[in-house]
């Protein structure tokens, strides 16, 4: 699949561009240079032909703060892998001397380069302001107007103008998707670099560093994944900047779409209150779950280290007893290929389907071990339970009231199914029906 880049200085639209191209509010848009900092890919169609496009933070060629530069380094490595590349300038700001600092570093990577003035809101012809950018010696500009789509159009044309022939798709299903979860400055972004083998995310010790909710697509011999890398998620009461919340909205939405969820620990601070409420909400939608302990390799060891942690973590995710825990360290690569394992594990789990004939075995099994709850001298009655849907698995059960399936008993009969299927990293559903004369 080809890949389109688009770059260019802070604020001068390329995140609106993107998320017009793309159809989807993707990208975070605001009035504040600087907002993207990392790459951010979408998937992109125009004509029939599907390509990935790729979002980037302003290049600033001449600073060496961090954030900043770190967001140059990103800016390059997206120049790297392109085969097109969109260089955005602001028809209001006219060529500004990073504007041609920055087109002489696109001539220098020998990248076919479409030069778009973006804010070119009017129809017709340009005004006369459109014509400085042809000194900025990249060939004849494209006038566009990213907020409202004028020339966008085309912009892809030109685009498609520069693609090879069209190689296989694939199959997007064919993959596992993980979203790695959890509160800020726990590892997350190191994890998906060391899992890509390359500096995909930006790292730093500043907490809330990654603000979008970013893809990698790996596949070695474990098999195909797609790691979604995500802000963290702190307590409400501490989102504060209006940035941050759309951030920790995009990490929802990353949950949303994830077939299994890394929720992520700092070994060395060990569980939070924070840490349950990312984890319940993986929970609440359904996903496979697995809790991530990174930074072990800094966890001060004695005698049953592991074991006593894994005992406390199973009290902390009490809510979610079926949750599978892994040690890990992002920085040395420490049990990230037990980690694929289990990954692979609870994604299997999580799309099981169960056949009726073997459900109502174990009902039948379960109900003559522990009777069900009697009130005033009628008793609960189980006619049959069956499945479905998956992910996570949910059945349904069909009774006689279902005022006396109490929660207890819910639970039992979930407990006697995973005992006898596993089921272990994903929840699972209960439905109570009471039986109708139409499901006679």
């Amino acid at each position: 699949m080809n890949i389109v880049g688009i770059i260019g200085r802070p604020n001068v639209g390329k995140s609106t561009l993107f998320n017009k191209l793309t159809g989807k509010r993707i990208s975070i848009v605001d009035d504040t240079p600087g907002v993207t900092r990392d790459r951010i890919y979408a998937e992109c169609e125009w004509r029939s032909r599907k390509f990935m496009l790729i979002d980037t933070g302003g290049i600033e060629p001449a600073t060496d703060e961090t954030i900043p530069f770190l967001m140059r380094r990103q800016a390059e490595a997206a120049i790297e892998h392109s085969d097109v590349i969109i260089f955005l300038v602001n028809l209001r700001d006219g060529a500004t001397p990073d504007d041609i600092a920055v087109g002489e570093m696109l001539r220098k990577s020998g990248k076919p380069v479409i030069l778009a003035v973006n804010k070119c809101d009017s129809l017709g012809e340009p005004p006369p302001e459109f014509y400085e950018f042809y000194n900025l010696g990249l060939g004849e500009p494209i006038a566009i107007s990213a907020a409202h789509g004028h020339g966008t159009g085309d912009l892809l044309d030109f685009c498609l103008e520069h693609f090879g022939d069209e190689p296989a798709i694939e199959d997007e299903d064919e993959y596992i998707k993980v979203a790695v979860i959890g509160k800020p400055n726990t590892g997350k972004s190191s994890l998906i670099n060391y899992l890509s083998g390359s500096e995909r995310a930006i790292v730093s010790d500043i907490a809330g560093t990654t603000r979008d909710a970013i893809d990698s697509v790996i596949t070695n011999e474990k098999g195909k994944f797609i790691f979604i890398d995500t802000a963290g998620i702190r307590r409400k009461a501490k989102v504060t900047d209006k940035l941050e919340h759309f951030s920790v909205l995009r990490a929802y939405m990353a949950v949303e779409r994830a077939d299994v969820c890394v929720i992520m620990i700092d070994g060395t601070e060990g569980f939070t209150d924070q840490d349950s409420k990312v984890a319940g909400y993986a929970h609440e939608q359904g996903k496979g779950c697995i809790v991530a302990v990174n930074k072990w390799d800094i966890v001060p060891k004695e005698t049953n280290t592991m074991k006593n942690m894994t005992k406390a973590l199973e009290d902390d995710f009490s809510f979610m007893s079926y949750v599978p825990f892994a040690f890990i360290s992002a920085k040395t690569g420490r049990g990230i290929d037990e980690l694929y394992d289990l990954i692979i594990s609870v994604n299997r789990e999580n799309c099981m389907r169960i056949s009726t004939g073997m459900l109502n075995d174990v009902l039948a099994y379960a109900v003559a071990r522990v009777q069900p709850p009697t009130d005033k001298g009628r008793r609960l009655k189980i006619y049959y339970i069956t499945q479905p849907s998956t992910r996570p698995p949910t059945f349904v059960c069909f009774v006689n009231r279902a005022d006396l399936f109490h929660f207890s008993y819910q639970r039992y009969i979930e407990n006697q199914i995973r005992d006898t299927f596993g089921l272990k990293g994903t929840p699972v559903r209960m439905i109570i029906r009471e039986r109708t004369r139409d499901d006679v």
